[in-house]
């Protein structure tokens, strides 16, 4: 008989929130909405041309308002509110849908749209609305405000609590993942390492499916409620 899971370490990415109309960054020919990655999200970028950079991430932040969490969203917040276990849920997305279905154990690891970041000071302040270049930070007055998203080539947030979980995890979940992006794209060897047991739950295997000890295959809008609904039954 398996051992008793009681903490789980849970990382989302672009294909859960697509079943809410949520577009993904990455297109056709690796663009980015139109746009190459190297003119939108790099710290050289930022810097040679702000304007467009933080156009494209008000246009992103602006788009939110049309689009609700859809039941994998509501599923995950269930099984953070009913869950007398440890749990983490790490996103790899920018949107806020967990947090709008109601999920609180959660780690932003590569920021967020509604969220603005001072580059002087390093404060965060939530935020709605375009964020111009040159806008004041509240916290240290300079005008050094950006879209809190991390860049290729910066370091993903929490990284340090990310690995102290999966280390602690009994059970390590990838919902709606490429696995073509790291770090992120490495947590289920790291988890494997340590004993973990890991499920994929994805459309369609992704590139790092050999390494899951089980691989479901659908919607995630399907799929990850079934398996709440199975944890949560066997608890």
């Amino acid at each position: 008989m398996a051992d008793p899971i009681r903490n789980i370490v849970i990382l989302t990415g672009a294909g859960i929130s697509a079943e809410s109309g949520v577009a993904t960054f990455r297109g056709p020919g690796g663009l980015w909405e139109g746009h190459r990655v190297e003119d939108v999200c790099t710290p050289q970028a930022l810097r040679r041309d702000p304007e467009l950079v933080h156009r494209f991430y008000d246009e992103r932040r602006a788009k939110l308002a049309s689009v609700q969490p859809n039941p994998a969203h509501s599923a995950l917040a269930r099984l953070d509110a009913e869950w007398s276990g440890g749990l983490l849920i790490v996103t790899q997305n920018v949107d806020d849908l967990h947090e709008r279905a109601g999920a609180k154990r959660l780690i932003h690891m590569h920021g967020a749209l509604r969220s603005a970041l001072c580059a002087m000071c390093g404060a965060r302040q939530g935020w709605e609305t375009a964020l111009p270049p040159g806008t004041d930070c509240t916290g240290c007055g300079e005008a050094m405000l950006r879209p809190d998203i991390v860049f290729f080539g910066e370091i993903p947030y929490q990284m340090d609590a990310i690995a102290a979980a999966l280390d602690a995890a009994d059970l390590f979940v990838s919902i709606g993942t490429s696995g073509a992006v790291y770090p992120a794209a490495g947590f289920v060897q790291e988890a494997r390492r340590s004993g973990v047991r890991t499920l994929e739950l994805n459309l369609e295997p992704s590139e790092g499916s050999h390494w899951f000890d089980e691989s479901r295959q659908g919607p995630a809008g399907v799929l990850v409620p079934q398996w709440v609904d199975e944890v949560l039954g066997g608890e």
